[in-house]
């Protein structure tokens, strides 16, 4: 099975706010853009992933993101992250008719081609499916297949949302990667430890990392 993602990002001057403990106003752009890099270079890399498309209006994020291999989406809704993750299901389903679409966070800089095909394989077994996030609160991934809505949910607690819409959670062991999505310093620092693509390792190098 072959799947189509969808990686929502928001302009890069708003984004990752709650990293302001670890990185400046004018360094956690350029930060964001890395982790985005990092997460679209491994999902283009993963045996099971058609293509990817990106939802954003940032110019720069665009321009480099396309760069990789990515489609770019305008975030023309511009209702919020999940209304961008709904029209980008829909202009990729434009392309591919009944494809199996997956959402995933742009902010996974560890995330490994291999644990992400394991994830998908096991998403491949139901009508939607996600994955929650490192803290058991959030989630990083939102499956459905190619006959179904994929009815994003993100947010505060969309562990416990996407559960109540009815998909049904992944319980996998050894996808940390696919996990650990970074909104705070604390959850930089465990990205490092996993190891985390060139561009966040770049990024990232002069950066006062608490805890580390």
């Amino acid at each position: 099975m072959q799947w189509t993602l969808v990686i929502p990002l928001k302009p890069l001057t708003q984004a990752k706010s709650r990293l302001a403990d670890t990185a400046d106003d004018g360094v956690r752009p350029g930060l964001a853009l890395a982790f985005a890099q990092d997460t679209v270079s491994a999902a283009l890399a993963c045996a099971a992933v058609a293509d990817v498309a990106v939802v954003t209006d940032d110019e720069r994020a665009g321009r480099e993101l396309s760069a990789l291999g990515a489609r770019i989406v305008p975030d023309t809704p511009r209702g919020g992250l999940n209304a961008a993750l709904a029209h980008g299901a829909a202009v990729v389903r434009e392309i591919r008719p009944g494809a199996p679409v997956a959402a995933l966070n742009a902010d996974l800089p560890a995330l490994r081609p291999a644990e992400l095909a394991v994830v998908l394989g096991a998403a491949g077994e139901f009508p939607r499916a996600f994955l929650a996030d490192a803290a058991a609160l959030g989630t990083t991934l939102l499956a459905a297949a190619g006959d179904r809505e994929l009815r994003p949910a993100f947010g505060i607690d969309s562990r416990s949302r996407h559960r109540a819409s009815g998909a049904t959670e992944l319980l996998l062991a050894g996808v940390d990667s696919v996990r650990q999505d970074v909104d705070t310093g604390d959850d930089l620092r465990t990205a490092l430890a996993l190891g985390v693509g060139r561009h966040t390792a770049a990024a990232s190098a002069r950066l006062p990392i608490p805890g580390s």
